[in-house]
Formats: C-alpha cells, sequence, structure tokens
C-alpha cells in the first residue's frame, strides 16, 4: 500500500514537516513523486519509518540514526530485537523509579520506615542499566560477563555516600583532563600523573582488581569507540587521547 505525505503523518503521528525534513536530510525519501509534486511512500519507506520512530523513542539524534539504518549490513530484525532491548530496560528503570517514589510516598504518608539508601537505590540501578545498554556487549566481549557482572554488582551495593564519592571523583577525572588539554600539558608530566591517579581511584569504585594492564588497554579502546571519545571530549576536544598517553606512560606508577 502507498501512501501521500499526509496520510503517512497521519498514521505515523508526525507531522508532514518532520518527513520532508526527513526527506531534505536523506534520512528517509519517498519511493517516487508524482507529476504534481507529491510524495508518495510505499512499504519499503513505512517500515524504515518505523525504524527510525523507534530511534528517537530511545533519543538517538538522527545523524547516528542515519548511520545506522544506511549502513550497508543493517539487519531490521537484529535492529528490532536490539530496541526491544533497550526499551525493556528502559521500562524496567522506570519501574524501578515508580516503585522508589511509592515507598517514599509510603514513608511520608502512612508511617513506613524507609532506609537513606532505598531513596537512591533506583537512581544507581538506572545509571548502571543505561551504561549497560550503551557499553555492555562491547565490555562483555572484552573483558568476559562474570567481571562486568563483578563491576555492576560493586556499583549496586555502593552506599549513597559511596556512589556521590564516586560521582565526585568521575568530574575531578574531567576536571582534571580538560586544565591539562587547555594548558597543554605533557601527559607525560605532574598533570598526565596525577589524571592517571583519579581515573584509577574512580576505576576503583567497581574494579575488583586493578592491573596496569587492564587500565591501558581501557584507555586505548577510549580511543578506539567514538563513544567513549564524544564522552570524553565533550568539552575539550583532546581529554581522551591525553588520557590514553598519560595513562601509557603512569599506569602501574601513580
Amino acid at each position: 500500500m502507498e501512501y501521500t505525505i499526509n496520510r503517512l503523518a497521519a498514521l505515523a503521528g508526525v507531522s508532514t514537516r518532520t518527513l520532508r525534513y526527513y526527506d531534505e536530510i536523506g534520512l528517509l525519501r519517498p519511493c517516487r513523486t508524482t507529476p504534481a509534486g507529491y510524495r508518495i511512500y510505499g512499504p519499503g519507506e513505512i517500515d524504515l519509518l518505523q525504524q527510525i520512530l523507534f530511534y528517537r523513542a530511545l533519543d538517538f539524534p538522527l545523524d547516528e540514526i542515519a548511520r545506522i539504518v544506511q549502513a550497508p549490513g543493517f539487519d531490521r530484525r537484529e535492529a528490532l530485537r536490539r530496541q526491544r532491548d533497550a526499551l525493556c530496560a528502559r521500562q524496567a528503570r522506570l519501574g524501578r523509579l515508580i516503585a522508589t517514589i511509592d515507598r517514599t510516598l509510603g514513608s511520608l504518608e502512612g508511617g513506613i520506615p524507609m532506609e537513606d539508601q532505598e531513596k537512591f537505590e533506583a537512581f544507581k540501578a538506572r545509571a548502571v542499566a543505561q551504561n549497560e545498554a550503551a557499553y555492555g556487549a562491547e565490555a562483555r566481549r572484552q573483558y568476559g560477563g562474570a567481571a562486568v557482572d563483578a563491576a555492576n554488582g560493586r556499583l549496586l551495593r555502593m552506599t549513597q555516600e559511596e556512589y556521590a564519592r564516586f560521582q565526585t571523583l568521575g568530574a575531578a577525572v574531567m576536571d582534571a583532563l580538560a586544565q591539562a588539554v587547555r594548558e597543554g600539558a605533557d601527559p607525560a608530566g605532574e598533570a598526565g600523573r596525577q589524571a592517571v591517579a583519579l581515573h584509577r581511584s574512580w576505576l576503583s569504585y567497581s574494579w575488583e582488581e586493578y592491573t596496569a594492564q587492564a587500565h591501558k588497554g581501557l584507555a586505548q579502546g577510549y580511543l578506539a569507540d567514538p563513544r567513549f571519545t564524544a564522552y570524553y571530549d565533550r568539552e575539550v576536544p583532546g581529554c581522551a587521547q591525553f588520557l590514553c598517553d598519560a595513562v601509557a606512560c603512569w599506569a602501574g606508577r601513580a
């Protein structure tokens, strides 16, 4: 079955302006255009739009969606399975948040005792689930499922004070890297040593055993994976490279 742009917009619950924009950027083009200039969409475009909207529901940016769906080896079934897993993980996170709200209301209105740690368990679980959805597959391939499960378990068992220190330390790592790059510091110098020491301390919250070799491999992975590079370079470009170079020099000595 074929649809005009107006009918497709009504069917999918999006605006015609959105569909025109998708056409302009090459994300979703009509299968043909009538002599009168009307865009016509067929079954292939319908399936692609569904795929795009699933990714949008997961907050993927449009350029990332284009990269995924336009890749030569794109597998729609595999993409749907991954989207389902991600949505189920989000549903579970929301369920935990709702349960925490319910327990908090019970504490406020019904006098049901609630430990301080209970008030923040859902937020820790959400952070672990988000990290698992984004990087879990790669981490399990590189370090093994047992190691990843152990790291997740350590994070989930943190007290709120420990988790706050963990987050503060993570921010300190980013600040140290940004300052070092802005100042043009040498990764083999004192700024590099301090950044590596902070990063190692941050890792210790989730790593059961530290090794310099694993630290170096992790830092190299930051450069190999554009997502990690973008994370470390989000404020000051070059932070991922600085960290990798500093770890190569100071891991095991910092």
